[in-house]
């Protein structure tokens, strides 16, 4: 199966490490990154649309048509920010553009980038937690092909990518020590991106993936 892959947030970390992937990839033949800044990537396979508002996608969302998988990596860090705008930049925003993909693209496999701790019950103690889980469990529901939540927890940034946040940049050296320590919680972000393009060509047996099934997913 081949796979033409919408992506969002790859002006982010992951979101970067997620396209370098695909562009690698033999198994996908085009990509669009939807942004409201542009990627900085030039490549054949590549295409971008530049967009400043995510609640209003209607002058752009013919160019969303055509398309077999979305790999939605855009986010916010909840640092900060009270529960009612963390859950419109969160839930809100992703459960509009995520209706409107499966509107136009019925065969579309979705996968989104959640976190570790992300609490399905959407009745616990931590906030993002609890936004999280709400923004999977709708997710989940709509008339995708297939959905995929994905909670990757401490990632081994992409060598040479220039959106590496800075911790990760201080504390990557620590990789080698705490992955065998703390395998259901260390990762690669190749790792992560090799696992989404995967479930959109292969699929997996489960819905929500933790650490250890992203690693295994992207082995397979």
């Amino acid at each position: 199966m081949k796979i033409k892959a919408i992506i969002t947030g790859a002006s982010g970390m992951v979101g970067e490490g997620v396209l370098h992937e695909c562009l690698q990839h033999p198994d996908v033949t085009e990509v669009l990154v939807v942004g409201r800044r542009t990627a900085g990537v030039s490549h054949p396979k590549l295409k971008e649309v530049l967009h400043h508002d995510f609640f209003d996608l209607s002058p752009v969302q013919d160019q969303l048509k055509g398309y077999n998988a979305c790999f939605f990596c855009l986010g916010v860090s909840s640092v900060g920010m009270k529960e009612k705008e963390y859950h419109r930049l969160t839930y809100d925003l992703t459960m509009y553009m995520a209706t409107i993909l499966a509107d136009h693209n019925p065969d579309m496999t979705f996968c989104y980038v959640s976190g570790a701790g992300t609490d399905s019950t959407e009745h616990g103690k931590m906030m993002w937690a609890r936004v999280k889980g709400q923004t999977e469990n709708d997710l989940l529901r709509l008339p995708f092909k297939a959905a995929y939540m994905f909670r990757p927890g401490f990632m081994k940034p992409t060598k040479g990518l220039k959106n590496t946040l800075k911790g990760y940049k201080f504390v990557s050296w620590l990789y080698p020590i705490v992955r065998p320590l703390f395998p259901s919680y260390v990762s690669t972000l190749r790792e992560l991106g090799l696992a989404m393009i995967h479930a959109a060509t292969k699929g997996y047996e489960k819905q929500v993936l933790e650490v250890k099934d992203i690693v295994r997913l992207a082995q397979l």
